[in-house]
């Protein structure tokens, strides 16, 4: 049942041509032959409520906790953040970066205390699931868990559960490590945070 539902959820990205290959400068400034662009899932309202439903009923059976809300990290997260909110029936806000640094804004306000899920729509290294924790914290709230359509890698580990709606195992390079194929292609920066070279 598992593998067919991973087939389904492959399936939707594919038929949204959410699925790019090439050579891409991911947010966190690693390389990758694969990038996931979640935007293209949600062009089409009814398959991206469709795709928030298998992620809302994972919430559901694996989370023993309750929530509060749910916060998402601008720009990636607000969509599916607000449709899972919408479907569980729970409160959503979203973060947004000022001056490099994730801020609540727009009059949103997390109450001390609060039980905070952070929604994503990849999660790649954790770096902007870590920066919105301190957000989150700083504000007197708890991260308890974090969901996300797509974690790109199973090796990333986070303080907290994670809930991905689908975990696949795509490779990551550094500069230093990058293979010679990667090398001879032209690279594209499709991320919505600016990666600056030290």
């Amino acid at each position: 049942m598992i593998l067919d539902e991973n087939n389904l959820i492959i399936k939707e990205f594919k038929e949204a041509e959410a699925i790019l290959h090439g050579h891409f400068v991911l947010s966190s400034g690693l390389h990758s032959d694969t990038y996931i662009q979640c935007a293209k899932i949600f062009e089409n309202p009814s398959r991206a409520m469709k795709v928030c439903a298998l992620l809302a009923d994972k919430i559901k059976k694996e989370l023993n906790s309750s929530i509060d809300l749910i916060l998402s990290p601008a720009i990636g997260g607000i969509i599916v953040g607000y449709e899972i909110g919408r479907q569980l029936g729970i409160k959503t806000m979203f973060c947004e970066r000022v001056n490099g640094k994730f801020e609540l804004r727009r009059g949103f306000k997390i109450k001390k205390g609060e039980k905070i899920l952070l929604i994503e729509d990849v999660i790649t290294t954790g770096k902007s699931s870590l920066e919105a924790v301190k957000c989150v914290e700083g504000e007197g709230g708890k991260v308890i868990a974090e969901a996300s359509l797509i974690k790109r890698n199973s090796e990333t580990k986070l303080p907290f559960p994670v809930i991905p709606l689908i975990e696949l195992n795509i490779k990551n390079y550094s500069e230093e490590e990058l293979p010679s194929e990667l090398k001879q292609l032209p690279i594209t920066k499709p991320g919505s945070r600016e990666y600056l070279t030290k």
